[in-house]
């Protein structure tokens, strides 16, 4: 990655012309700016169109690239044609869809001209080797799967049918899907609940299956990527059943050593083809950190009820970092009023509405026709919301979007000037698929991350090479996860049953995992295979994203549809009493019924917002392995989380000033999962603490493990593939099991995948990378940039800024240069025992 203009120099040598240059340059002058780079535009490299390709598919092709193939596209097809599955990791823009259209279409037109000449031409059947084709096209998203549908359509290729199998499908058109279609845009979530389990309905299509393609590879990561794995295994188990072998064509953008993350995924051998020829417009990359604010003297925070070691009430409170959700509205604005097209990614369903509310407000001031220039976008919303959004957002009807991960994974919105990246995304491999959406008609384009105050948003931006220098992650993935893989063997023994033939495939573990499911009595031996006890559906037994289904949000009296939730997050965002927006509109939630999946609301402008509290507890149930380096222990294994929607504090909007707390009578929610903890010796932290010179010792210590544990969350998706969101964690100067201080990090997924272990591998650099954080950041008490959390249950009370440093610095001298137990598994994600 080369760098053409450094931090400071927005408007230097080769720097961004227009109103990207003004923004910059604003940025400079207020300090917000603090690092730029510019990675120059790359000529690309073109290759004639392949002898073997149908003229029609060259000739829409043809149309739809204005000339030539590029050479990647070309090789990457090739391979394909011959019948070897291939992934193509390719940057953003690159024509990755041509790669698998081209010999897809081909195919379903007809197959190879030199071996059936004149089958299927004209619109007739689509033949391959003399029988009739079928492929499958997977996406991550249904809106990604949505816009390759249109862009087939698009194509307009005589004689190939293709169509959207989904969720929002309506069920009469599903048959004429399976009867019809020769290529089949949809899931893996479909593939699991749907085709899969019925596989009688899709005989005709699961025996003519040619291809399978599988877009944005990347998005198949942790627990989620090792059952979409499981259910690849069983999708080319049942294809064999029916006579077929299907070819797989993978695709992404942003993935690290792709030929070992496709074979993981598929458990099939793959050809990679990894040189990018395409052409590259320019794209400015500015790393942007909101400005230290002052809060209105009745701020919550300065009261000592929120606060209770501070002063007495009436002090004026600490200046604290602007939010990147405003700052990010305001950057929004700005651009949309410039003529500057943009999309803003934001982390929540809540911050997009706010977003866009935000830059709405702004650009009322300026213009009565610019606040309907600017939408929000994210789940929840109905499929043909959804649908018309994108389609205003291609048109150019809209200028200025806020829009979740929804929008991340390919859906091609070419025309984009800009992209903002309203916080750290998770990973590197997300953070240049969002920049990518940007500058895709060849122009100029300008990426901007605005850091929250957190402290790995706050790290990057003051440490650009740990962003902007180095390769995007590893895809951690683990198909021999025992709990990913018991629920995918009784499925698949549903729809078939299992035999000794089959269980290669699920990979190692899964002989020993039959075995323990017979002993549960789900699977039943004989002399033909093991058999599906129960009269229910197996394939029940899973949700692949962990979501636990949906929770539908009604309008109270007329029964609308506004919208939906995720059930695992209901609890949290629309208990009674909760204020849900949605599309720019305030509603209160009168009633949730968790037994009907359904939550009552009305529509009222309360004037406050709602935040859920949360109590949290961990139970230690298996230690798997566990280090002794004289006063510090680190063990990890399995354990139980439970936690507890007990109540929601209401804060007056704008100010965020505390209005008053209720509580809430929900249930406990119970998770099974990997961590990593570790314990001190009492006597040695309390020295540590009592060194330090602020109060009592004892008194400090849960606040120092407390900030201590907050921090090491926040920096562990340095090392882990994983969101801060996909990690939890609990400390307690007492703990039950260790009887010691201890801090505990946990996934957040059932069953794990693989983040926790990951720490403990590379624990020394992980804590000092912590220790590190900590201590730089320029706050006194602590801040949302160091020791502070968005999750935090107990209302980010009571946290020890410098008693943390000060516990982390004792973990640091007892441990050695590298600490590990031999553990690893893949990609350093160890194997959790089978449950």
């Amino acid at each position: 990655m080369s760098a053409r203009t450094g931090t400071g120099e927005p408007g230097g040598p080769g720097a961004p012309a227009g109103p990207a240059r003004a923004l910059l340059r604003r940025g400079a002058d207020t300090g917000r700016l603090r690092h730029v780079e510019v990675l120059p535009a790359r000529a690309g490299e073109r290759a004639p169109w392949p002898g073997w390709a149908d003229p029609e598919v060259v000739a829409a092709l043809a149309r739809s690239t204005g000339g030539l193939p590029w050479r990647h596209q070309v090789e990457a097809a090739g391979h394909v044609r011959a019948g070897r599955s291939t992934v193509l990791a390719a940057g953003t823009a690159s024509g990755k869809s041509l790669a698998f259209q081209l010999p897809v279409l081909t195919a379903l037109r007809g197959g190879d001209r030199d071996e059936a000449p004149g089958g299927g031409r004209g619109g007739g059947p689509a033949r391959w080797g003399g029988r009739v084709c079928t492929a499958l096209y997977l996406s991550p998203t249904k809106a990604l799967a949505a816009d390759q549908e249109s862009r087939l359509r698009a194509l307009d290729v005589p004689g190939v049918v293709a169509a959207t199998y989904d969720g929002d499908t309506p069920p009469e058109v599903r048959r004429w899907v399976r009867e019809h279609a020769g290529l089949v845009l949809t899931n893996v979530d479909m593939l699991h609940r749907s085709v899969l389990p019925g596989h009688e309905h899709w005989a005709s299509f699961l025996r003519r299956l040619r291809y399978v393609v599988v877009d944005e590879l990347h998005g198949y990561r942790g627990v989620f990527g090792s059952h979409a794995a499981a259910v690849l295994r069983r999708l080319r188990r049942l294809a064999r059943r029916y006579g077929a072998d299907p070819v797989f064509v993978l695709a992404s953008a942003t993935v690290a050593d792709p030929a070992t993350t496709a074979r993981r995924l598929t458990g099939v051998d793959v050809v990679a083809v990894t040189e990018d020829t395409s052409q590259r417009p320019e794209l400015t990359v500015a790393l942007w950190e909101p400005p230290m604010v002052q809060p209105p003297v009745d701020d919550p925070r300065g009261s000592p009820s929120v606060d209770p070691p501070g002063p007495a009430a009436g002090r004026v409170p600490a200046a604290q970092r602007r939010s990147a959700t405003a700052e990010t509205a305001d950057l929004l604005a700005d651009l949309v009023e410039d003529g500057v097209r943009t999309l803003a990614f934001v982390r929540s369903r809540t911050a997009a509405e706010s977003v866009a509310a935000g830059a709405r407000r702004r650009l009322a001031e300026v213009g009565p026709d610019l606040p309907e220039q600017v939408v929000a976008y994210r789940g929840g919303y109905l499929p043909e919301e959804r649908r018309a959004l994108e389609q205003d957002l291609r048109t150019g009807r809209v200028r200025g979007m806020a829009a979740t991960r929804a929008l991340e994974l390919g859906v091609d919105v070419a025309g984009l000037d800009a992209v903002l990246v309203a916080g750290w995304p998770g990973t590197r491999a997300s953070f240049w698929q969002q920049l990518g959406r940007a500058g895709r008609r060849g122009t100029p384009a300008l990426g901007v991350f605005v850091a929250r105050d957190d402290p790995l948003d706050t790290f990057l931006v003051h440490h650009p090479e740990a962003l902007l220098g180095a390769g995007v992650e590893a895809t951690v993935l683990d198909p021999d996860n025992p709990y990913v893989l018991a629920p995918h063997l009784c499925a698949a023994a549903q729809e078939l049953p299992l035999t000794e033939e089959d269980l290669p495939a699920f990979g190692p573990a899964a002989a020993d995992v039959v075995e323990l499911l017979v002993q549960r009595r789900l699977l039943r031996r004989r002399s033909t295979g093991w058999y599906w006890t129960r009269r229910d559906r197996a394939s029940d037994l899973t949700d692949l994203r962990g979501a636990g289904g949906t929770v539908r949000v009604l309008e109270a009296g007329t029964g609308r549809v506004l919208g939906t939730v995720e059930a695992g997050s209901a609890d949290a965002q629309v208990h009674r009493g909760a204020v849900h927006v949605h599309r720019g509109e305030t509603w209160v939630v009168d009633e949730l019924d968790l037994e009907e999946s359904l939550a009552l609301v009305h529509r009222e402008e309360p004037g406050w917002t709602t935040h859920a509290r949360t109590s949290h507890d961990v139970r230690v149930l298996q230690e798997d392995s566990r280090a002794e380096h004289g006063p510090v222990t680190v063990s990890r294994g399995v354990v139980e989380v439970t936690s507890q929607v007990t109540g929601f504090l209401r804060r007056r909007a704008g100010t965020g000033q505390v209005l008053g707390e209720e509580p809430l009578d929900l249930p406990v929610r119970r998770l099974r999962t990997r961590s990593v903890w570790w314990t001190l010796d009492e006597e040695v932290a309390l020295t540590a603490l009592g060194a330090e010179g602020h109060g009592g010792a004892a008194a400090r210590l849960p606040g120092a493990l407390h900030a201590a544990e907050h921090a090491s969350i926040g920096l562990l998706p340095l090392l882990a593939t994983c969101d801060r969101g996909d990690l939890g964690g609990l400390s307690t100067a007492a703990h039950p099991h260790t009887g010691r201080p201890t801090v505990f990090v946990h996934d957040s997924v059932p069953g794990g995948a693989g983040f926790a272990d990951r720490g403990a591998d590379r624990l020394r650099g992980w804590l000092a990378a912590t220790r590190d954080a900590v201590r730089s950041c320029r706050c006194e008490d602590g801040c949302p940039a160091c020791v502070q959390s968005p999750k935090c249950g107990n209302g980010n009370e009571p946290l020890d800024k410098a008693g943390a440093v000060a516990v982390l610095d004792v973990l640091l001298a007892a441990l050695p240069p590298e600490v590990t137990d031999g553990a690893g598994g893949v990609d350093g994600a160890a194997h959790p025992p089978v449950p």
